[in-house]
């Protein structure tokens, strides 16, 4: 439980979010481009693609978090 509430407090952390942000947004557009690029460009996005898009950018940005709050509990 410990775990989680330092995780969560990080992701909010600004020395970490810097980091965070630019790896999603590099990662994030290159996942959206692979996964949602042919709807994007032939106009056919629909609500559900645009949250999924979201999701694509969160998921690196919580992946990074997570690698940066282990790296630095081990004192690497």
């Amino acid at each position: 439980m410990k775990f989680i509430q330092e995780y969560c407090l990080c992701l909010l952390d600004r020395k970490m979010m810097s980091t965070a942000i630019k790896v999603s947004l590099v990662v994030g557009s290159v996942l959206a481009i692979v996964n949602h690029g042919s709807a994007i460009l032939a106009g056919t996005m629909n609500r559900d693609r645009w949250i999924s898009v979201g999701l694509t950018y969160l998921v690196p940005y919580g992946v990074n978090i997570h690698g940066q709050y282990i790296s630095r509990k081990k004192g690497c």
